[in-house]
């Protein structure tokens, strides 16, 4: 399934389907859903990623 992630405030990320379908989500909603895509935590790999 692909996605693409949108960042609408410090506590929404909107979730865009290639299929048309979105869902806005809180940061908790979020990282359940990037745990059921098998990502894990995005936010620490990013911060991880810029302190290297």
């Amino acid at each position: 399934m692909s996605f693409n992630l949108n960042r609408i405030n410090p506590n929404q990320t909107q979730v865009i389907f290639h299929d048309g379908r979105f869902e806005t989500l809180t940061n908790e909603e979020l990282d359940e859903f990037l745990l059921q895509m098998g990502i894990g935590d995005l936010n620490g790999s990013l911060e991880q990623d810029m302190t290297e």
